[in-house]
């Protein structure tokens, strides 16, 4: 029997490479004559850069940029034998980066992504990939313009720091003559449709995880707002409404305005760079998963596009997770012939994220007892 083990991280306790580790594991160990193929993902988030490297050969690139809150930290990025940047935003401007009591993204902005862009085209970079998952902001980008060298300023023509509250004092943007990105083919790995603002957008949706409470939330998207309306006018190019616009705090937004980049789904981009087509080729059975399996799996993340793949295929699909939040008939729907949570009635969220380890291998060999 072959298997092949795709899963995404499970957020805050276990990396994608150690969740295929315990099922290779736990199957081995009722059945060792199983052939395990493991591939570790992600959808845009944190891990993206190894999900997408794969078995490539990449030069790792390390730099002092802002973090968040405008701190010195170092940044990693990689860059292909082909040329190709790939770059995880994370890495200079995700949540982890801050304790709970630092997350605010009325403050917060994406200066150190820009800097890790730029430091990649002046490095070479002929192509960038981005990923943009994990993010602390909600500056619509604006951060990540300015490290390139865009300026932005008030009613008064004094010049405004980038950060979520600024936005809504934006009233012209200005930019340096030389624009190197112009002639770099730049895709973004989302892995949501969110659009920019509105209760679907940015603010809304994802402000609260970063720390913004009810009144933050609405001033936000107020602020997203107004700098779309700015912005908008100033590159003549509406890209607000595009789905995955307000992906990471709108830097969605924010890459395909001042970058003229491309959104493409980060499981697409991954699974295509991993041939992960021809990976299928005799595989009996796929098991992947995530930390959570609710509605936002359904919309672009690794079981989604993992499911979608092996359908086409003809290949049964187990899921595990920590916690499942969908009806049978969303989990069919999906592609999941079979759904396996850490946490039952009897477990504790904050139980199963502590001893996901040993949990999963258990039920890595419950399962397999049953193929």
């Amino acid at each position: 029997m072959k298997i092949l083990i795709a899963p995404d991280k499970f957020k805050g306790s276990l990396s994608a490479q150690e969740v295929c580790d315990i099922l290779e594991a736990g199957i081995l160990s009722v059945k060792p004559d199983a052939e395990i193929v493991k591939l570790p993902l992600a959808d845009g988030g944190e891990g993206f850069s190894n999900a997408i490297i794969g078995n490539n050969i990449s030069k790792k690139y390390e730099i002092t940029v802002n973090d968040p809150l405008s701190r010195w930290k170092t940044a990693q990025y990689h860059i292909l034998e082909n040329g190709t940047a790939i770059i995880e935003m994370s890495n200079a401007s995700g949540l982890h980066l801050l304790a709970g009591i630092e997350r605010n993204p009325l403050k917060a902005s994406t200066i150190g992504t820009g800097e890790l862009i730029r430091n990649a085209i002046e490095k070479g970079a002929k192509e960038i990939i981005i990923g943009i998952g994990g993010s602390a902001t909600n500056d619509a980008g604006m951060g990540m313009a300015e490290g390139l060298g865009y300026r932005f300023f008030d009613k008064n023509a004094e010049r405004l720091k980038a950060s979520g509250e600024n936005m809504i004092k934006v009233v012209s943007i200005s930019s340096s003559m030389q624009k190197p990105w112009e002639n770099i083919k730049i895709q973004v790995a989302c892995d949501v449709e969110n659009t920019l603002y509105g209760t679907n957008g940015a603010a809304y949706v994802f402000g609260p995880q970063k720390g913004a409470n009810v009144q933050q939330v609405k001033e936000l998207d107020e602020g997203l707002r107004s700098f779309s309306r700015v912005v908008n006018k100033h590159f003549e190019k509406q890209f607000h409404f595009i789905a995955g616009s307000g992906a990471a705090g709108g830097l969605g937004y924010g890459l395909m305005a001042f970058l003229n980049a491309e959104l493409k789904s980060g499981i697409d981009l991954i699974l295509e760079a991993n041939n992960f087509d021809e990976r299928l080729n005799g595989v009996d059975l796929v098991i992947t998963g995530e930390g959570k399996i609710d509605t936002q799996t359904l919309n672009g993340k690794v079981v989604a596009g993992v499911c979608k793949k092996a359908k086409e295929k003809n290949i049964e699909v187990y899921g595990i997770c920590g916690v499942n939040e969908l009806a049978d008939n969303q989990l069919l729907a999906l592609g999941l012939s079979k759904i396996i949570s850490l946490k039952t009635s009897s477990i504790s969220n904050e139980f199963a994220i502590k001893n996901a380890k040993e949990l999963l291998s258990k039920k890595a060999i419950e399962l397999t007892e049953n193929f």
